[in-house]
């Protein structure tokens, strides 16, 4: 990497992160992103400028407001930086090429996705609709070059130049990765619907998936599902395990019954299981981050074995 390029491109990253803050907080509440000026949640007192530096001025403040002293959540610095280190990363794996650009907007999004539904529970449409059309724009000049893509390109000739022809198939690749990934989430969450008798999927998700999709193409939007359930279910499992031993270690002391204590234990920690909002868009933009960096090294890896 260029140092003074891969520098440029972390200040850029930062700047990009600091907006993605105001992103962060100001979509879920159905507010402009743009307009009225940053201000303090809490004295409503608008940020002046050297005080709305990317990392400088969380340090410098030493993460609290001028004005009132309230707190400024760590967050606003881990976004600004993780985005930052997202961009030269990109930079790093593809060069100072269209798919640094596309894979940089990708990560973006993801981002702030990822800390939406984090704290929020949702996944605004302002990210997720924007952000499929940009991954199907992107595939007309970055090549998916995916599983779709090359099957077809062996079977269906078209009459038009190579390049041209590169260019549809991979658009065709992203909407069908786009189409996949969206397909499978809904379904899924019919299915937990009908098994249950609540909802276990929004729609935010669906469209999350139809977004990453687009991005990335059909095999590694398999991927991305895969991987997203594994962790999710891990998760799910450790947190029901860790609500189990905590409840239990309550209830001994309560209860002189060992036996009794750890029955009540289990009731409460199926009722976490039943009624706890696991945020899967966590799951799902963390995996589609490593995907588009990994996720083809880990494939072959894996089909090696075989």
């Amino acid at each position: 990497m260029d140092p003074f390029l891969a520098s440029a491109i972390f200040a850029l990253g930062l700047a990009f992160g600091s907006f993605l803050n105001v992103c962060i907080y100001r979509l879920p509440l159905g507010l402009s992103v743009i307009t009225p000026r940053s201000a303090c949640p809490r004295c409503k007192h608008p940020i002046a400028f050297y005080d709305n530096i990317p990392v400088l001025s969380w340090l410098i403040l030493r993460g609290r407001c001028r004005g009132c002293k309230a707190r400024i959540s760590p967050r606003y610095l881990m976004i600004e930086v993780i985005t930052a280190l997202l961009f030269v990363a990109c930079y790093g794996v593809f060069g100072l090429t269209l798919s640094t650009l596309k894979y940089c907007t990708f990560a973006f999004l993801l981002l702030g996705l990822i800390f939406t539904d984090a704290e929020t529970k949702l996944l605004p449409d302002k990210l997720t609709l924007p952000g499929l059309a940009l991954g199907l724009i992107f595939s007309l000049f970055v090549p998916v070059n995916d599983l779709a893509s090359q099957f077809l390109s062996n079977v269906v000739s078209l009459p038009l130049s190579g390049d041209i022809s590169l260019r549809i198939f991979s658009l065709l690749d992203s909407g069908l990765g786009a189409v996949v990934g969206a397909s499978f989430i809904y379904g899924a969450g019919a299915i937990y619907l009908r098994w249950r008798g609540m909802e276990g999927m929004g729609l935010g998700d669906v469209k999350l998936m139809a977004m990453i999709g687009a991005f990335l193409g059909i095999k590694l939007t398999v991927f991305t599902i895969f991987a997203a359930s594994v962790a999710g279910s891990l998760f799910g499992l450790s947190t029901v395990l860790i609500v189990w031993l905590k409840r239990t270690h309550r209830f001994m002391k309560r209860l002189a019954n060992p036996q009794a204590a750890r029955r009540r234990g289990w009731q409460s920690a199926q009722m976490v299981y039943r009624f706890y909002q696991m945020p899967f868009g966590v799951f799902l933009g963390g995996t589609a981050l490593l995907a588009f960096f990994f996720g083809n090294q880990v494939l072959r890896w894996y089909g090696s074995m075989w």
